[in-house]
């Protein structure tokens, strides 16, 4: 495997191939929290691929990793993700829980999820993504043009796509401390903490597709 390499800086954020090199890896293990997303080309572990994954910190280091094609595993990112230090911030976090897992053998932990947590401490609203919940609680606006394009030809993503993935953990960290804020508000930050606790399980049925087992 080649060693991963910083390829480019767009703006305010740096795009990797493969993995996180050593120096950016030592950075983020210094955070208390870190933002992560991925992109993949669909919706269905077993046959959809991982292809980027994103990290971002409390001071707004923004990292995009190209996922090759084949890879099985990202020794710097393991490492960051696998820390029981630092928490990883998701929206969704199941479904790139799933991907991490089935794609890198990641098994990330501790975790929190802004959509879980928007839905239990934002009840006057049934608009729990990740669109509205940044403009609501940052003020932005997140353009999400690029949401459905194709992710598999690294090498070749847009400057537009690579910054769509940016901003989809540029803001995760700022909202989980505000969410934090209104569940502990609520009466609602123990129960939030037994959902995300549950989320591994969760990401463990899901891979054996196993699905609703807890129905009638």
């Amino acid at each position: 495997m080649t060693n991963p390499s910083v390829e480019k800086k767009l703006a305010d954020f740096q795009v990797c191939d493969r993995d996180l090199t050593e120096a950016l890896c030592q950075d983020y293990l210094t955070a208390d929290a870190i933002a992560v997303d991925t992109e993949t080309m669909g919706l269905i572990y077993q046959r959809d691929r991982l292809c980027l994954v994103q990290l971002c910190d409390s001071k707004g280091r923004v990292t995009v990793i190209r996922i090759a094609k084949g890879q099985t595993e990202a020794p710097n990112l393991k490492k960051l993700l696998e820390a029981t230090n630092i928490l990883k911030v998701f929206h969704f976090a199941r479904f790139d829980l799933g991907m991490l897992r089935q794609n890198l053998g990641i098994q990330v932990q501790p975790i929190f999820c802004t959509k879980i947590a928007s839905k239990l401490a934002r009840t006057y609203t049934n608009r729990h993504g990740l669109k509205e919940l940044v403009l609501e609680l940052e003020q932005v606006e997140l353009d999400k043009g690029a949401q459905s394009s194709d992710w598999g030809n690294p090498e070749n993503l847009s400057d537009g796509q690579l910054q769509y993935a940016a901003n989809d953990v540029r803001y995760l960290v700022s909202l989980q401390q505000k969410l934090v804020t209104m569940l502990k508000r609520e009466d609602r930050w123990k129960v939030a903490q037994q959902c995300f606790e549950l989320l591994p399980i969760m990401v463990t049925l899901d891979l054996l597709q196993y699905r609703d087992i807890f129905e009638h």
